[in-house]
């Protein structure tokens, strides 16, 4: 642009140059018509460039520094031409009603889903997918979160009821059978008991207290303390344990009635424990007495800062950026394509967005412009004008020049024929 200002300014020189030039060299050619004719057309050639170049000038500095009354019109005239570009633009090219009425024409919605998709297979778009990943993974602050997890995941548990769960629980011991394997493991681990030399004596003698302090009468009591003087704790010790045992056998045969009467009785109170509403209400404040308790803060952290080991390694891996982060990304904007309903909220609320925007900080257009010129002395504004409009400006004065070279070769040839 400066190259193409210089030229002008140089084509503007020369043909101010030549005007003058032909002005002088006419001179001795003065008493022949065609110098005469030539000299007038120079004369006026030469003033008219003058002309133009002192109006030219005028407008941006003194004309050779001279401090010429109604020159340098631009510097002096800086806050007029300031506030007249600041209201141009406000109140004539970026309206408000403008710049609404231009983004209302515009399907911004559309026009952003398929830049996106042009740039889906593009692998610097994947490249920055991947960096976006992986840098929001590294910005989750794991001792900020498990707090926030913490306190959610209590809120859950306390609004978890009870019955459904305790229903499931029970239903499900009762498919695997575990009542029976429970029975069957207290059944043999009271054998293991039973068949104990310790055992055997604390039963004896807890018979034999048994007998030496029932409370009877007539003949019944003097029958018991008779079997009581004639046995001791050791022989009803021996006579017991076997007894005992043999029944623990029994019942762990499957086909046993005692035992078959047991569990159906486990079976039954099991089944109905949700009709148990204080059982119901006693489980669900152990439940929530449990929760409140429970911290488990330091567990959920690390567990965080795990897994987020693991997605910055699955995220470093580009083929599984592609396989399901860009897959997602794509399965979105299909899905976003077709549901136009949604498409038009979208685009809606763009536009609301917008004008909002625009209706909030349209006076700091002309604020920012004025700020931007303010910054800039007089010499730099002058130079970006000149720069922008003054290769017209320096044709100004080509034209000045030509023109009275041929406005002056007619007059002059007028006059002589007047």
């Amino acid at each position: 642009m400066k190259k193409k200002d210089n030229k002008s300014k140089y084509y503007a020189k020369i043909s101010l140059g030549i005007m003058g030039g032909g002005f002088l060299a006419t001179f001795p050619f003065q008493d022949s018509i065609a110098g005469q004719v030539l000299q007038g057309g120079f004369e006026a050639g030469l003033v008219g460039g003058l002309a133009d170049w002192f109006a030219v000038t005028a407008l941006f500095r003194h004309p050779l520094g001279l401090p010429i009354p109604h020159t340098a019109l631009l510097p002096k005239n800086r806050d007029r031409m300031l506030k007249a570009i600041i209201n141009m633009l406000e109140n004539d090219w970026l309206t408000k009603e403008s710049i609404q009425n231009k983004i209302k024409d515009m399907n911004i919605s559309e026009k952003a889903v398929h830049e996106l998709e042009q740039r889906l297979e593009s692998p610097s778009f994947h490249k920055g997918v991947q960096s976006l990943v992986i840098h929001l993974i590294n910005e989750m602050d794991a001792e900020k979160l498990s707090p926030v997890l913490e306190k959610e995941l209590k809120e859950y548990l306390h609004g978890v009821d009870i019955e459904p769960v305790l229903d499931k629980t029970v239903n499900e011991l009762l498919k695997r059978e575990l009542d029976s394997k429970a029975l069957d493991y207290v059944l043999v681990e009271t054998e293991k008991w039973l068949r104990q030399e310790d055992t055997k004596n604390k039963i004896g003698i807890f018979a034999k207290q048994l007998l030496d302090n029932t409370k009877s009468d007539g003949f019944m009591k003097m029958a018991i303390q008779s079997f009581s003087q004639m046995i001791n704790a050791e022989k009803l010790g021996n006579m017991l344990q076997p007894f005992f045992l043999k029944r623990i056998v029994l019942l762990q045969e499957p086909n046993n009635s005692y035992r078959t009467a047991i569990l159906d009785k486990i079976h039954s109170e099991m089944k109905n424990v949700n009709e148990r509403r204080e059982l119901i209400a006693e489980l669900g404040e152990w439940k929530n007495s449990i929760v409140d308790q429970w911290s488990p803060t330091d567990q959920l952290t690390l567990l965080i800062e795990k897994t987020k080991k693991k997605f910055i390694q699955l995220a470093q891996d580009e083929e599984w950026i592609k396989r399901h982060i860009i897959t997602m990304i794509k399965n979105q904007i299909q899905a976003l394509k077709e549901d136009t309903s949604r498409m038009m909220k979208i685009e809606g609320w763009i536009q609301n967005q917008l004008s909002l925007m625009v209706e909030k900080y349209h006076a700091k257009i002309g604020q920012l412009v004025k700020e931007n010129l303010e910054k800039l002395d007089n010499e730099t504004l002058i130079n970006i004008i000149e720069n922008n409009v003054g290769k017209d400006l320096q044709w100004i004065r080509v034209n000045g020049a030509i023109c009275g070279f041929l406005i002056g070769v007619l007059l002059t040839t007028f006059k002589m024929v007047v």
